[in-house]
């Protein structure tokens, strides 16, 4: 890959990549390609396809791509939890779900105060085992992504589903449409992104960062972490040093702890999400838009578990 695909906006960036490291095209053919999660002993990424409500699977051991699961519930964010198992949001099932190690999916998440869930959209599962997640109307504001109904909430809110008993908690609701989150490396802080600019050009295209309480339940604070400086972050990822990598409209976005974009990764589609995977956690997997990507860095993902 040329130098020019990269671009250096700090010092700090430069170590990061190899100017020779090919972005690969991995496979195309997607309408909206979402929510890469990696699964480390089978070396596959499972990815979403949300209008074609499908679900993707890349096989690292021989560059293979087969359906993993169709119809999906126009799922979209994807994560693995600590115990191997995958979770996801889907859009037309309404619904955050979990995939059981003998294939039966259970219910996470459909409801709040007896209310359906808009679509959730993107999760997390923190190392105490509750999951968050986002809820904002994508799903249901048109049949594109899933299927257009009225929320019944009212708004769009982040979520806590705890472990033991299962209860839902509204933990963020002061957001126009929350979209992507993870937790800093120590889980005393939580990033998310609000790209509630698609709703209206006075909302927010930023990413926010809060305050996790010792408990571990609740946030507090919210302050903007970072702008979007083309179109709008959507998932994203924290490498083993604390750095975020992020979808933008022009490709991944780098962000140092500190808030400081030190770099960009060019791809040539808008880009939706990204994970690490291989071996090493060095190969960061990207979804953009009609194809999954994959670059090897000169960095490693955060384990989670």
């Amino acid at each position: 890959m040329a130098a020019e695909h990269y671009e250096i906006l700090d010092p700090r960036f430069a170590r990061l990549f190899n100017g020779n490291a090919q972005v690969d095209k991995l496979f195309t053919g997607c309408r909206w390609a979402e929510g890469p999660a990696w699964f480390a002993a089978g070396r596959y990424v499972v990815w979403s396809d949300i209008p074609n409500n499908r679900m993707l699977r890349y096989d690292e051991t021989d560059g293979s791509v087969s359906v993993f699961r169709q119809p999906s519930g126009n799922s979209n964010g994807n994560t693995v939890d600590r115990q191997g198992r995958l979770v996801t949001c889907e859009h037309s099932g309404r619904r955050v779900s979990r995939t059981e190690h003998d294939g039966s999916i259970t219910t996470i998440a459909d409801n709040w105060r007896g209310k359906r869930l808009n679509s959730p959209n993107d999760a997390v599962v923190k190392s105490d085992g509750s999951i968050w997640f986002t809820d904002p109307t994508y799903g249901i504001d048109t049949d594109y992504e899933g299927n257009k109904a009225e929320s019944e909430i009212g708004a769009c809110h982040v979520y806590r589903a705890d472990p033991g008993t299962g209860e839902i908690e509204a933990v963020i609701t002061d957001m126009v449409r929350p979209n992507g989150l993870a937790f800093s490396l120590d889980e005393s802080k939580l990033y998310v992104v609000d790209t509630g600019r698609t709703h209206g050009a006075q909302n927010p295209a930023h990413m926010r960062v809060f305050d996790v309480d010792e408990a571990g339940k609740k946030v507090s604070g919210g302050k903007v972490f970072a702008d979007c400086t083309a179109g709008l972050f959507d998932g994203f990822r924290l490498d083993d040093q604390g750095r975020i990598w992020t979808s933008a409209a022009d490709g991944i976005h780098c962000y140092d702890p500190d808030g400081t974009l030190i770099g960009k990764i060019k791809v040539p589609e808008v880009v939706a999400n990204c994970v690490f995977g291989g071996n090493k956690l060095n190969c960061l997997y990207i979804a953009g838009t009609t194809s999954l990507y994959m670059v090897r860095l000169m960095v490693n993902g955060a384990k989670t578990f």
